[in-house]
């Protein structure tokens, strides 16, 4: 067997880290792309419910069309198009999906959907999510536990309740 060069350690470790540093930023494009996907798709339905009146039976026969024409795609379902229904109503601006809702993988948004009321409240956890890489299960443990509220990002009367020292004599 041939010496390896006294470098090669480095070499080997700085490959490494390039490749997989290329195939997480190869995942996070696609992820762009699905959520943009669905959220064209929502978007989309939405339009024909409020201009044609779909309904139910509609977005069923959608998803059965849909899966049997992409029979390999997962993410087709009727409860999913549903999803990407509410996705595309809760975010109407495109932009929001480019620069925040694509950065974090559809099952997260799916999450902060069910759970998560306040659009502010919403953007502060996809915020948190893509700085800290948290996982869905994260995700939904830091929401369970209301952290944006125990973080102080809701207005509270809390400082207001409290009393007030003494007053520095202005004659000092």
């Amino acid at each position: 067997m041939t010496a390896l060069p006294d470098d090669y350690p480095i070499l080997l470790s700085d490959l490494k880290r390039r490749i997989q540093g290329a195939q997480i930023k190869a995942a996070l494009a696609v992820n762009r792309e699905l959520v943009l996907l669905y959220w064209h798709i929502g978007k989309e339905i939405l339009a024909r419910q409020k201009e044609a009146g779909w309904g139910a039976k509609i977005i069923e026969r959608l998803s059965n069309d849909l899966r049997r024409e992409f029979p390999s795609m997962k993410g087709l379902s009727r409860t999913n198009l549903l999803y990407m229904r509410s996705f595309a109503e809760n975010w109407p601006d495109e932009e929001f999906v480019h620069r925040l809702g694509g950065q974090i993988p559809w099952k997260h948004n799916c999450v902060l959907l069910d759970k998560v009321k306040s659009r502010e409240e919403r953007v502060w956890y996809i915020t948190q999510t893509v700085e800290h890489g948290w996982s869905r299960n994260v995700l939904e443990y830091h929401i369970g536990s209301d952290l944006y509220r125990r973080q102080g990002y809701r207005d509270t009367h809390f400082a207001a309740g409290l009393p007030q020292g003494p007053k520095a004599d202005s004659r000092s």
